[in-house]
């Protein structure tokens, strides 16, 4: 990303991140419905942040699940 980008900093549930990389690594984002191709490309570009700015690629199949069950737990819709 170009330093001279706009650019937003959010505080993300670790829970929420884990299922959000553990899903996005499982999904062929071609198959995925969209509207528009930027569509894509900001999931693409939320993996590779999550990849290489965070230690999530390193957690294991039962911190992943673990992770679903502590957000499944939190809906509230």
């Amino acid at each position: 990303m170009a330093a001279d980008l706009p650019t937003v900093v959010i505080k993300l549930w670790r829970a929420d991140a884990v299922v959000l990389f553990d899903w996005l690594m499982s999904t062929d984002l071609n198959s995925v419905p969209i509207t528009h191709p930027a569509q894509k490309q900001a999931l693409a570009d939320l993996l590779t942040r999550l990849e290489h700015e965070t230690d999530i690629p390193g957690v294991t199949q039962q911190q992943i699940d673990a992770a679903q069950g502590e957000v499944a737990r939190d809906m509230g819709w």
